[in-house]
């Protein structure tokens, strides 16, 4: 009797434990990447985010990479002129190349920190008023064990320059060896499920989301140290390999690639007929890797991560990325989905 008493209560302290983990409440949230879009697209985004309720626009304002003459420059910026209605929280995202981190030292990074913070007033002057964008701001980096404590370093000078929250992205590596590759420090972290694995290394599998991959990841992992966020992946690709060799990546106009395609093995598909689309010319012979992701890969990914990882009750959940002809795949029934399984 004694044992079946201590088994109950054991019983109820474990499932009250995991209930302290459950995701009450989801922000719902979009990437914004793009560098340009036109009008009437924008309006159909514009037109989703509503049905879907969306909360936040992680907004790329720009890029900053490495010039052997210029130093750390800025590049790729993006234009959003549709979405500043006060309805969207947007945070202002910087992605940084690995590269700039290789080649800087501290004084460069001091420096580099004030002109991000810079520029990102700057786009928020001009784009934005101040009440529409949260006092947030996210850095973007795949940083590596050479680079982290450059990067590191500059996310502290950043944070203290900026006197705004600030987050950035953590991929799957770094989440799960925290002892190796450091807990950057930041106010929170959003989780990265996506690329999981290099395209050139693994050819045989879908490098955008491979959800074995993903469990492999997340699996035995303590509680992460911060505050997680979670992106989700809701893009597809095709890369060309012309001559057994990589050529370019094709992001749009499937149906009309397809449509010249057949398959050869999973994934791969061989070119049968000459075509061009986006200014992309592809031969007959020539190999195309397909990568999509289907409403059911995410539906396990989300599986796994309420399985695995110990979010807050309040989580943002972010889908990457806000472009009209790719979200063609889902419909709002199953993206809605993708937000709510996470409080279900």
């Amino acid at each position: 009797m004694k044992n079946f008493v201590f088994l109950v209560l054991l019983s109820s302290f474990l499932l009250s434990c995991k209930n302290n983990n459950k995701v009450e409440n989801v922000t719902r949230a979009f990437y914004y990447w793009k560098s340009n879009s036109g009008y009437e697209e924008q309006n159909i985004e514009k037109l989703l985010l509503d049905t879907l309720k969306i909360e936040k626009l992680y907004v790329k304002f720009f890029e900053v990479e490495s010039n052997d003459v210029m130093g750390n420059i800025p590049v790729s910026k993006s234009r959003f002129s549709l979405y500043d209605e006060a309805k969207y929280q947007i945070i202002p995202c910087v992605y940084l190349h690995n590269e700039v981190f290789l080649k800087s030292d501290f004084k460069q990074l001091d420096a580099l920190a004030d002109n991000i913070n810079f520029l990102i007033n700057k786009k928020i002057e001009e784009n934005f008023s101040s009440q529409k964008v949260t006092p947030e701001i996210q850095m973007d980096c795949d940083w590596t064990l050479k680079t982290k404590d450059n990067y590191f370093y500059f996310l502290k000078k950043l944070k203290q320059i900026s006197n705004r929250k600030l987050s950035c992205t953590l991929r799957l590596y770094p989440y799960k060896y925290t002892t190796k590759m450091g807990i950057p420090p930041v106010d929170s972290a959003m989780l990265m499920c996506y690329n999981l694995i290099n395209p050139f290394e693994d050819k045989s599998k879908n490098s955008i989301l491979d959800t074995n991959e993903l469990e492999k990841y997340v699996k035995d992992v303590k509680q992460y140290p911060l505050h997680l966020d979670v992106a989700l992946p809701v893009y597809s690709w095709m890369q060309v390999y012309q001559n057994n060799h990589f050529s370019k990546v094709i992001y749009s106009d499937f149906q009309t690639v397809k449509s010249v395609l057949k398959p050869i093995k999973p994934l791969w598909f061989e070119v049968t007929k000459d075509t061009t689309t986006n200014d992309i010319y592809l031969r007959i012979g020539d190999k195309i890797k397909y990568e999509e992701i289907s409403k059911m890969q995410i539906n396990e990914a989300i599986r796994i991560l309420k399985k695995y990882v110990s979010f807050d009750k309040t989580t943002t959940v972010s889908l990457f990325h806000l472009d009209q002809e790719q979200l063609k795949t889902y419909t709002h029934e199953e993206l809605t989905r993708f937000y709510t399984s996470f409080c279900n």
